[in-house]
């Protein structure tokens, strides 16, 4: 590469093959790296995808990193997600989270059907129930000891809105196959581009801001007239993108030699 051409320090994987990215790897041990890589790592104006395990030792340094922090720092915590977006104002569907103790006032707070989740790993639909009476509330609480219920919204699709420091760069429908009321891709249901209301994307990009997630697909329901978040996805998947001809690695290149992301 020509001198002068500024390079770009990564420690995950998802810039690998990137010219002007100098990936390192996230190793286990902060001393594994050499001192030169140390020295690179910690004088860098950002880190790029330092994973959770980095993140947080650079943020108390007070190291520029992306994805920021709370991206990592929610990612797949449902109940984290949850609380935040209702301290912030956010709209949310109805949602509680019950401790054991607290089960038998599940149904004190909610008619059937609702919907359970899995508050951890639940990505791709799965882990993410409808519960339509006590036996199918039973089996899941067999499972889980803390119990997350949202209520039930009667839907076909919802919105997913991809967005990278904070700005759209994808918006589609995920219409639930039929007999499923789950519109996850990874459970048959399909893409559309079609029709993308304007001031759903707004909400997702206004929420991913407050939020402070800056690498995020947001998953949005309409509910009585009004666009809610259901949840912040940072694992947020690759169809969408390549049906719409788009390569995820090249829009974050671009947006990393614009200076987008630094």
């Amino acid at each position: 590469m020509a001198v002068g051409i500024k390079r770009f320090v990564a420690l995950g994987s998802r810039l690998k093959g990137v010219p002007e990215v100098d990936t390192l790897g996230v190793r286990p041990n902060f001393l594994d790296y050499t001192p030169q890589e140390r020295d690179r790592i910690l004088h860098a104006d950002t880190v790029l995808f330092p994973t959770l395990n980095y993140a947080q030792f650079l943020a108390t340094a007070g190291r520029k990193i992306f994805p920021s922090l709370e991206t990592y720092l929610y990612a797949d915590e449902k109940i984290k997600q949850t609380t935040l977006f209702y301290m912030l104002g956010i709209p949310h569907p109805r949602t509680r989270v019950y401790y054991r103790r607290h089960h038998q006032d599940i149904l004190r707070d909610f008619g059937f059907p609702f919907v359970a989740k899995i508050p951890r790993s639940s990505a791709g639909g799965r882990g993410v129930y409808r519960i339509d009476g006590k036996e199918a509330l039973g089996a899941y609480l067999e499972r889980n000891t803390v119990a997350y219920i949202q209520e039930y919204v009667p839907h076909r699709q919802d919105l997913r809105v991809v967005l990278i420091n904070y700005k759209p760069v994808l918006a589609y429908w995920r219409i639930a196959s039929p007999g499923d009321f789950r519109s996850n891709l990874a459970r048959g249901g399909t893409i559309s581009f079609e029709d993308i209301p304007p001031e759903a994307v707004e909400t997702a990009r206004e929420a991913a801001r407050r939020c402070r997630f800056n690498d995020v697909g947001m998953d949005l329901i309409q509910l009585k007239g009004r666009w809610h978040v259901m949840e912040a996805n940072m694992k947020y998947g690759r169809k969408g993108l390549k049906k719409k001809g788009l390569d995820l690695k090249e829009i974050l290149r671009q947006k990393l030699l614009s200076g987008d992301l630094d």
